[in-house]
């Protein structure tokens, strides 16, 4: 059999013609393009595409591009609007036109927020369990009052703070 070397050599040259049919860079068999498929692409920072909007005419705009071979002054305005409109899709000022995007971003963003508010919610009131003991306010209370009662370290801690005669915080 042929080495690789060789074998290139031979789709190269177009010996089996695979190449010329399956490779990327080949022509295509018609040149001509299917409408939905151009290679039309304007934006601000490129504003001059390779191909023109519309590439197939009609009558009337193969008649105003014959017009346009003349002279401009006899043109009106809306016929260079049109021709306009056939070489670009948008002018400058329709493309920095602001656009409701944001609408839709910022509805999305309150849709997950909400959503996930809904869900904390939920865990809240069913999936976590209640507030151990420990945790509230009368125990926290009861247990400062149990430590001011046993004067727990009365020389630098709270027991140092508290007044035992006025009932209240030192100031």
């Amino acid at each position: 059999m042929f080495s690789r070397p060789t074998w290139s050599l031979v789709l190269r040259k177009g010996g089996l013609e695979i190449r010329g049919i399956h490779s990327p860079g080949g022509t295509a068999p018609s040149e001509r393009k299917m409408p939905p498929y151009t290679s039309y692409h304007a934006q601000r920072s490129y504003p001059m595409p390779d191909e023109p909007f519309c590439t197939e005419l009609s009558a009337e705009q193969l008649d105003l591009k014959e017009k346009e071979k003349g002279c401009w002054t006899q043109l009106t305005h809306a016929e260079k609007v049109a021709l306009y409109r056939l070489q670009f899709h948008e002018t400058f000022a329709e493309m920095n036109r602001r656009s409701n995007e944001w609408k839709t971003v910022m509805g999305g963003v309150f849709f997950f927020f909400g959503f996930t508010a809904l869900l904390m919610w939920w865990q809240r009131v069913y999936v976590f369990p209640k507030k151990p003991i420990t945790l509230m306010d009368e125990w926290k209370a009861q247990q400062l009052q149990r430590i001011l009662d046993m004067k727990g370290n009365p020389v630098q801690g709270l027991a140092a703070r508290w007044d035992y005669d006025k009932k209240e915080w030192k100031k």
